[in-house]
């Protein structure tokens, strides 16, 4: 990156934030010329046009807006590392990184953040919600610390998984709905019922669920957030698959009912991590409050 300057590639991104280059100057508090400057000395670095000046506001050309994009995360890197810097100056432990995909209880995140606290607290946690296989690319790439993921996932020779949850899943179901003991794929796929989002190994490990019954159905309504799909059977919407601590996380009242799967679907997950031999010693704290929590 010896070609761009973050000061200017600053100055495009509030450019395009902003709509107008006397926008970016006020918000950066920067002499209207002096933006015009970054933005010539930038186009002449990378010997392409950026911006394109129209008679309201400037526009980003095909080529600034690859750089917007992929400037963004550098600028947020550069300002991770800074702090990151500064924390380690100051004697402060540091922060992690951690991607959370769809599933993981939220019954249980804030517990763990809390023991962490009690235990660290010089320890900051930066959660992030990121699918399993994107947390794994950006524990490679160095933008991630550490990740909860769903199980198995491939080997990377950068990344260590180990084994951390294995939860049951379970269904809720709104009070009203008159239901078996145990609840069938056969008795599911004849009601509403609702799922985590296509893009979610949730999503897949329901799909072969059913599959296993020679069932392939379509949910009522499928959403990435355990909250949501609470939310919809407690108002008689739609039964929800979710993992069991989800359900024990909700006070038992008259507005849902629980009950197993049969045949039993299990959630596996995992804790990954970048594989390095001196890790940092903010991580290993996560790490070490997270294996408290393995099942």
């Amino acid at each position: 990156m010896r070609n761009l300057n973050l000061d200017q590639l600053q100055t495009l991104v509030a450019i395009a934030d902003l709509g107008t280059f006397a926008a970016a100057a006020q918000a950066l508090h920067l002499a209207p010329p002096t933006v015009s400057l970054h933005i010539k000395e930038l186009e002449s670095r990378l010997e392409a046009v950026l911006l394109v000046r129209g008679r309201r506001q400037a526009e980003l050309t095909p080529a600034g807006e690859v750089l917007v994009r992929e400037g963004r995360q550098l600028l947020a890197a550069s300002d991770d590392l800074a702090d990151r810097v500064r924390r380690r100056a100051s004697g402060r432990e540091g922060v992690v990184r951690v991607g959370v995909s769809a599933g993981v209880s939220t019954r249980l995140l804030p517990l763990m953040l809390q023991a962490l606290h009690r235990r660290n607290p010089a320890v900051e946690v930066r959660l992030e919600a990121v699918g399993s296989a994107d947390t794994l690319q950006r524990l490679k790439a160095g933008t991630l610390d550490v990740g909860i993921v769903a199980s198995p996932q491939p080997a990377m020779a950068e990344v260590r998984l180990v084994p951390w949850r294995n939860d049951a899943m379970v269904v809720l179901l709104p009070a009203d709905w008159d239901a078996p003991d145990e609840v069938t794929p056969q008795w599911l796929a004849s009601r509403r019922w609702a799922s985590f989002a296509p893009a979610t190994q949730m999503h897949g490990l329901i799909a072969a669920w059913f599959g296993q019954a020679g069932l392939n159905p379509r949910p009522y309504l499928t959403l990435s957030y355990p909250g949501g799909l609470k939310s919809l059977a407690a108002a008689s919407h739609s039964a929800a698959i979710l993992p069991r601590e989800e359900a024990e996380d909700e006070p038992r009242s008259q507005q849902l009912q629980v009950r197993p799967l049969s045949p039993p679907l299990m959630r596996p997950m995992a804790v990954a991590h970048r594989n390095l031999p001196d890790p940092d010693s903010a991580v290993t704290h996560v790490l070490e409050v997270l294996a408290e929590f393995a099942s």
